[in-house]
């Protein structure tokens, strides 16, 4: 089954150093309420470069208590050392979420034939559904389209996030997409542009806000009522930019905490809080 609709990439909330479990089931039951089609804990979103090995099994088991098997559940797990990737696979199939969301090698930047290689052991080391990750700007290498047609084929390869950050390539894919495979942007931006060229959906950050509407948006594509779905997106667009103006996720944990939804804004170095401009900003939009 394809992957579909708006997925929220869960920030991970700190009160004190620690990871505040009250405000992230908070959270939870609020996305699944809001109607989101799917979450993803301890992605980059959710700060999981920061995030301590007793703290990932400890989130993760939360998130599959709280979430209750209301929603899929595709925790992040990555990294540029492929052996310990997949024993850390182990990890994620005791707690039975339905997949893994897996970022390119950084770093490292393995050639087009290393890539393939990484996520094939990936692939042969778990029966998890795996969603490639592709960000370049961030790992350093970009997986190419041929390659992401060729890791399509294997069993329990079913998705992209796209971040490729060029939209030849990602129009080029969506033009020509693999069979049975689902295309969705972390491009918070290219989300409306996304779905009216094929692709499957989003799993974005700027979903932490505003939520109904993104979902909005994506129902009224997928039933041909583009006019309204522009005017729809047109607003959200617009709000996009203000929340990535700071390293991610530190103008979302500000804004989520003006909402209400968690405790504290706290992140860990080395990303700091948000300035006092730009929370001016984000109170303006907050307000909308």
């Amino acid at each position: 089954m394809k992957i579909e609709g708006v997925l929220v990439p869960l920030v991970t909330p700190f009160k004190d150093g620690e990871v505040d479990l009250k405000s992230y089931e908070r959270m939870v039951n609020h996305y699944i309420e809001e109607g989101v089609n799917g979450i993803i804990p301890l992605a980059t979103t959710g700060e999981s470069p920061t995030i301590l090995e007793n703290e990932y099994e400890e989130v993760l088991a939360k998130t599959m208590e709280f979430s209750n098997n209301r929603v899929p559940v595709y925790v992040g797990l990555g990294g540029n050392h492929t052996s310990e990737v997949v024993k850390k696979l182990k990890v994620a199939e005791r707690y039975n979420v339905d997949g893994i969301l897996s970022v390119a090698p950084y770093y490292s930047r393995p050639n087009q034939r290393g890539l393939y290689e990484h996520f094939k052991s990936l692939s042969e080391g778990t029966d998890l559904d795996i969603i490639i990750y592709n960000i370049p700007y961030r790992t350093g290498i970009n997986v190419e389209n041929e390659t992401i047609h060729r890791l399509s084929e294997l069993k329990n390869i079913i998705g992209l996030k796209d971040c490729s950050g060029d939209m030849r390539q990602t129009t080029d894919l969506l033009i020509n997409p693999p069979e049975d495979f689902s295309i969705l942007t972390g491009e918070d931006a290219y989300f409306y542009i996304t779905l009216l060229l094929g692709g499957q959906g989003g799993i974005m950050g700027s979903a932490h806000l505003r939520t109904k509407e993104f979902i909005e948006v994506y129902n009224l594509v997928k039933t041909n009522n583009h006019q309204a779905a522009l005017k729809k997106w047109k607003l959200l667009y617009n709000m996009i930019p203000f929340l990535f103006a700071e390293p991610n996720p530190t103008p979302l944990k500000y804004s989520l905490k003006k909402l209400g939804l968690i405790d504290s804004d706290e992140v860990r170095l080395p990303l700091v809080n948000i300035t006092e401009e730009l929370e001016n900003k984000l109170n303006n939009i907050i307000k909308l």
